[in-house]
């Protein structure tokens, strides 16, 4: 299996999720995933979707921005499973992952269908990974701000054309989650 884990900690210096992220991708190794990699969004670069339209239009499926997106996609592409790993803050994703999240459009057509009844773009490739969230709570979180991102990135996952496969928090052992995302 292979697997993408972004890591959405803003902290440069190394953070609480920075070292569960890394035991946890060390886990899925041992455990036997054929590939891992973690890709620390704060070294990407990147910048606010512009809503432009060029990745629909002018050039399909490049963004016109020029950042670290642009060697994620095909990584993203590629995968089995993409973990995001998020911190909360004030009862919600940051900012830095949320910006990952909306340049992620690229990956799908302009053009619309109806999936269950709802209206969603239609995928440009041929298969998407399956997605899994891991939350970093802060003090302030409860279990109402856990359950209403990880609604988010439900919603997410369908909207990429994906679904939902693993959810934790770090409060659960990364081996514990790493052998939960195995068997998801």
């Amino acid at each position: 299996m292979n697997t993408l884990i972004l890591n959405g900690s803003q902290s440069s210096g190394g953070s609480a999720l920075d070292s569960w992220v890394g035991r946890y991708g060390a886990s899925l190794e041992r455990s036997g995933a054929d590939v891992v990699e973690i890709v620390r969004l704060r070294d990407l670069g990147i910048k606010t979707c512009t809503g432009c339209w060029s990745c629909w239009w002018a050039t399909p499926g490049l963004c016109a921005l020029h950042d670290g997106m642009a060697g994620l996609y095909p990584k993203v592409v590629a995968a089995d499973l993409v973990v995001w790993a998020v911190p909360l803050v004030l009862g919600a994703q940051n900012a830095l992952t949320k910006k990952a999240q909306d340049r992620m459009i690229p990956l799908l057509h302009p053009y619309i269908e109806l999936v269950s009844g709802e209206s969603h773009h239609r995928r440009r490739y041929a298969r998407y990974p399956d997605l899994a969230l891991v939350v970093e709570p802060g003090l302030e979180d409860g279990e109402r701000d856990v359950a209403t991102v990880r609604r988010l990135f439900e919603r997410f996952a369908l909207n990429c054309r994906s679904r939902l496969s693993f959810f934790a928090t770090t409060s659960m052992d990364p081996k514990e989650a790493a052998d939960e995302t195995r068997s998801a």
